[in-house]
């Protein structure tokens, strides 16, 4: 085990780091409470052995800044002359959790230190468990708010991200766009090469997507089928615009092809811009482009038409 040992006389840290070396074990000394702190921060010790009376900083004090830490728990033992019972049940108050007098008895010290190299295992690998739950959640966590196939968002990291946006755009009073993009004839793709192709088509356009975005508050997200959602915070109506066009253009020029479709797969897209307050929501910023969208595939598909240009029937 790594022992940290403090005490304040050097004739007791060197007969106790002899003793302590006798058994195998690998040791740090220090002088007082306040060293003490300081180095178990940066040492990280399996066993903590502190004396109690010591100038500066004492045992007790010590003991409960490091229990203050919000880190590994250590196990604290006490070395002191002192051996009344309320002296035990201070060093117990104050964070320990053992408690010996001096001087010493090695046979006792040892078997301590026995008990302690159990704890301490099972502390390492209790630790390691909690690690490798820690990275189970977060695959788990990723996985649960990305798009299987693609790779992209799914619908419950957008509904996240848009009520997040949302409620920061209004803050600051700033604009907020959305792009909704759907495949031209993508059944009838399906139909025609299969679904294996189909699902090649959605990940090569998923990728186009996220080649398009390059800010930390930008988001894609695959909608459902082949429809796409694209968040666009801080970005007003042209940009939007720009923005849906140049991947209008880009997935064009995949030239997949598509002999349904005349020839190569295309991008159907509608676009929604509002500056959000108090009662804006999510579902109203998305039926705005899907009406968009609408308009766009009644229109003759693979072009971009913008909420605020279209024109609906009534």
């Amino acid at each position: 085990m790594k022992i940290l040992l403090v005490d304040d006389t050097q004739t007791m840290r060197m007969l106790m780091t002899a003793i302590l070396e006798e058994f195998g074990h690998n040791v740090i000394c220090c002088e007082n409470g306040e060293v003490a702190v300081d180095r178990y921060l940066s040492e990280h010790p399996d066993l903590i052995l502190m004396d109690v009376v010591m100038p500066v900083m004492d045992g007790y004090q010590a003991a409960k800044k490091i229990r203050a830490l919000d880190n590994d728990w250590v196990p604290i033992i006490f070395l002191s002359t002192r051996a009344e019972p309320k002296d035990v049940a201070a060093g117990i108050d104050a964070g320990g959790d053992d408690y010996l007098t001096k001087p010493v008895d090695e046979i006792i010290l040892k078997a301590k230190l026995i008990a302690m190299q159990r704890i301490a295992t099972m502390r390492h690998k209790l630790i390691s468990v909690s690690r490798d739950l820690e990275r189970a959640n977060s695959v788990l966590q990723r996985q649960a708010e990305v798009d299987g196939l693609t790779g992209l968002a799914n619908r419950r990291l957008l509904d996240r991200h848009l009520e997040l946006e949302i409620a920061r755009c209004t803050r600051t009073n700033s604009p907020l766009s959305i792009i909704m993009a759907d495949l031209d004839f993508f059944k009838a793709y399906n139909d025609h090469y299969g679904h294996i192709a189909g699902d090649s088509c959605l990940k090569k356009v998923a990728d186009t997507l996220k080649d398009a975005i390059n800010r930390s508050n930008d988001l894609a997200c695959r909608y459902g089928g082949e429809e796409f959602c694209i968040v666009l915070p801080d970005t007003d109506q042209s940009g939007v615009k720009h923005v849906a066009e140049q991947l209008r253009k880009t997935v064009e020029n995949l030239r997949i092809p598509h002999i349904k479709n005349g020839g190569s797969v295309s991008l159907s897209l509608g676009t929604s811009t509002t500056i959000p307050d108090k009662n804006c929501s999510a579902d109203q910023l998305i039926h705005g482009a899907d009406r968009a969208l609408y308009q766009a595939k009644q229109t003759g598909r693979n072009k971009v038409v913008s909420n605020h240009d279209a024109s609906y029937p009534n």
